[in-house]
């Protein structure tokens, strides 16, 4: 019997836990993959409150943040410890969600590691790389090194293919963040406050 496929995904805030969350239920219940969890700690303790209420538990955390430090430093942080990690685990595929500095950082160390790279959420842009910033630019840099970019509707395709993506890289899939809600209501899950109910 061979081994199942690793598939790493990669998150770091509380809206890639919460769109993240159904695709990693969904891998999990596959045969054949064997989905791990890696957190960069951009978002430490709101992403923890996303996972929980998911049942979700990480399976590595790169704890990144440290006091005062700039957008470079943050990123340099992110890359060199994914990197690290990715060496070690050498997964199958890494995917990330979104357009925030960890999902570049971990897409680029995938990269740069020779492992593939699938983009949650691909496509979406403002074209003004200053709005919103830095994320305009951390989603089309994304999308350029993904082997496979999963655009939520068929309008994020479209600038994918203006982008130059070529079109067999493109799978178009709907919007996580609509399955993550879906499944919290069908779950039942309720909170004792309005703050315990709040997902973002």
């Amino acid at each position: 019997m061979s081994e199942p496929a690793q598939v790493v995904l990669g998150i770091g805030t509380r809206p890639e836990a919460i769109k993240v969350a159904p695709v990693y239920q969904e891998l999990l219940d596959r045969s054949g993959i064997q989905p791990r969890l890696l957190l960069t700690g951009q978002h430490d303790s709101l992403v923890e409150q996303v996972l929980s209420f998911y049942g979700i538990e990480a399976d590595a955390d790169l704890e990144v943040m440290t006091d005062r430090q700039s957008l470079p430093e943050l990123g340099a942080r992110i890359l060199s410890r994914s990197a690290a990690y990715l060496r070690e685990t050498r997964p199958d595929y890494v995917l990330v969600q979104g357009d925030t500095l960890s999902t570049f950082a971990v897409a680029w160390a995938a990269h740069l590691e020779g492992i593939p790279v699938g983009h949650i959420e691909a496509g979406l842009r403002s074209y003004d790389l200053s709005q919103p910033f830095p994320e305009e630019s951390c989603r089309r840099l994304t999308d350029a090194i993904s082997d496979l970019c999963f655009a939520p509707t068929e309008g994020a395709r479209d600038n994918l293919l203006r982008a130059g993506i070529e079109l067999g890289r493109i799978i178009v899939t709907g919007q996580t963040g609509i399955d993550a809600v879906l499944q919290a209501a069908e779950s039942g899950a309720r909170g004792t406050s309005a703050e315990d109910r709040r997902m973002s």
